[in-house]
């Protein structure tokens, strides 16, 4: 195909105002006027030319240059491949009409070669459509990366293209939902201010009403309450945008991953607390947890069983405080699932919320799936609980919804997890107990499993972790019987001199106190006797 380079001035006539061209006569000097180029390429598929042309280069050199590396484009592919010479074709076309730098050679063959863009316009905002779009994942699972891309990746670095995206971006990205949370804090605040201002104002009076009117008003203008992007959410957001970037690297798109390099604050979780007795009286003093996850002690999980004994779902209180399931799971467990003459169930389900709909779901880890030993008591309950669920089978009659779960509504039908929480809550508010999180009960049953000296892979298993350091970490809240114990027989192992002259000074103080006590004692017995007459 023909290509070229050529010098053209832009001098003019001064009296008819044409160009002149050719006939220039200052052409003669080679520092006069620019150098273009123009290199004819594959017709259209309606069989129109086409050609890739640029001007103004200073020298012959850099013309020539740019030429040659238009050809080297071209012959990326031969003319056994019409649709990568199509392919290059309209880049070159593209690339001209922009006015774009000419893509580099070995890139642009390493797009041509795996089927990807040859110019890499690519953004991030449309690479995560393409990439939400092709996961095939749970429904809630697919929610949260479609939040965590509409709410702050779009928004905030979609516009970037994506072979562009640097790390910069993304401390960019994460320092301004810093300063957003700043803003949200400082405009609740003012709003709760406004809110217990007005709580103030007398509802009586013409004064009092039209100030009321005036504050309402006012905070209606205001932003509404708003949660803050706490750190969790942010490493979830970074995990989301890595694991896409991660995908665009697995299919050539990329060569590096800006979001794993990127540094957050690490999210510390709160580590489990047990009610004890001073927890339990400051708290009845200020109304305040000592911390999100509060575990109770064995007496007080027993007081909340006796508590709830008669209520239609004991026997699933029952089971997550013994057995640690966690709430899906409990109300996503069928009977066939469930060998009661066995003494096991084994968890391969769950029931999972999807906003405020609820769908069924396998465990999320390989791990979650498992079986579970059940105790004798335990086994008791569940038979009386079966026992029961046909009674209101048969009652219902025809109505009945037969779903095969252990847990359900009255007729039958699945158990709103959310629900589930709102009564558990309840039940705990009514008791009159220190509150816990229905999640803590599973806490609960991971600490007395393991002050009962069960060997922490066992109680690994039971709760479906994959790692027991999950377990150690997360769930050991020592009960403080359990760790007194514990350091009495520590203390005991090693042998101290002042150990043995401290007891020998206790024994000998106890054995002067007690001479003076009956020294007292005699004494004041000789003086309560009458004289002799």
């Amino acid at each position: 195909m023909k290509g070229s380079t050529h010098r053209r001035c832009y001098c003019r006539d001064a009296h008819t105002g044409k160009p002149l061209g050719k006939k220039c006569p200052k052409l003669s000097s080679r520092k006069h006027g620019s150098y273009s180029i123009r290199q004819e390429l594959p017709p259209r598929e309606d069989g129109t030319r086409r050609s890739f042309s640029r001007a103004g280069y200073d020298s012959l050199k850099a013309a020539q240059a740019d030429l040659d590396h238009v050809r080297a484009l071209l012959g990326l592919t031969d003319s056994n491949d019409p649709e990568g010479m199509e392919l290059i074709a309209a880049m070159l076309e593209e690339v001209g009409d922009q006015k774009s730098p000419l893509p580099d050679i070995e890139e642009t063959r390493r797009r041509l070669k795996s089927g990807q863009d040859l110019i890499g316009r690519l953004t991030v905002s449309e690479w995560l459509d393409r990439w939400l779009h092709g996961k095939r994942i749970r429904k809630s699972g697919l929610n949260r990366y479609e939040t965590d891309i509409r709410v702050h990746l779009k928004p905030r670095i979609g516009h970037h293209r994506l072979d562009r995206l640097r790390v910069s971006h993304l401390s960019k990205m994460f320092t301004a939902i810093a300063d957003a949370n700043a803003e949200i804090l400082e405009q609740n605040a003012q709003r709760r201010a406004a809110i217990e201002e007005l709580a103030t104002v007398p509802w009586k009076g013409t004064d009092n009403r039209a100030r009321r009117k005036v504050m309402k008003t006012a905070i209606d203008a205001m932003p509404p309450f708003r949660r803050v992007t706490g750190p969790a959410t942010r490493l979830r957001i970074k995990a989301t945008l890595r694991a896409a970037l991660n995908d665009a690297i697995s299919q050539q798109i990329l060569t590096f991953n800006p979001a794993a390099h990127v540094e957050l604050d690490p999210v510390r979780k709160p580590k489990a607390l047990v009610w004890t007795d001073a927890r339990v009286a400051k708290w009845e003093q200020t109304g305040e947890k000592p911390s999100p996850v509060m575990v109770w002690t064995p007496e007080q999980t027993g007081a909340f069983l006796d508590f709830v004994a008669e209520d239609r779902l004991y026997a699933m209180w029952h089971l997550i405080a013994f057995r640690g399931l966690r709430r899906g799971e409990a109300c996503g467990q069928p009977w066939s699932e469930t060998n009661l003459d066995d003494h096991s169930l084994t968890v391969s389900a769950q029931l999972v919320q999807d906003g405020w709909e609820v769908e069924t779901s396998e465990p999320k880890t390989d791990s979650g799936f498992r079986v579970v030993v059940l105790d004798d008591d335990t086994v008791d309950v569940l038979k009386r609980h079966r026992e029961q669920q046909d009674a209101d089978r048969e009652e219902w009659g025809s109505a009945w919804v037969d779903t095969g779960m252990i847990f359900t509504q009255e007729d039958g039908s699945w158990l709103h997890p959310g629900k589930v929480t709102d009564l558990f809550e309840r039940l705990v508010a009514a008791s009159g107990l220190p509150p816990i999180r229905l999640h803590d009960l599973r806490h609960g049953a991971a600490t007395f499993m393991l002050a009962a000296g069960i060997d922490v892979k066992i109680v690994s298993d039971t709760l479906g972790h994959s790692d027991t350091r999950i377990t150690r970490d997360i769930y050991q809240s020592v009960l403080p019987q359990v760790g007194k114990n514990a350091a009495e027989a520590t203390a005991k192992l090693v042998p101290l001199q002042r150990k043995a002259e401290a007891e020998e000074a206790r024994k000998a103080a106890k054995k002067t106190a007690a001479k003076a006590t009956a020294e007292a004692r005699a004494k004041r017995k000789g003086k309560r006797k009458k004289p002799k007459k």
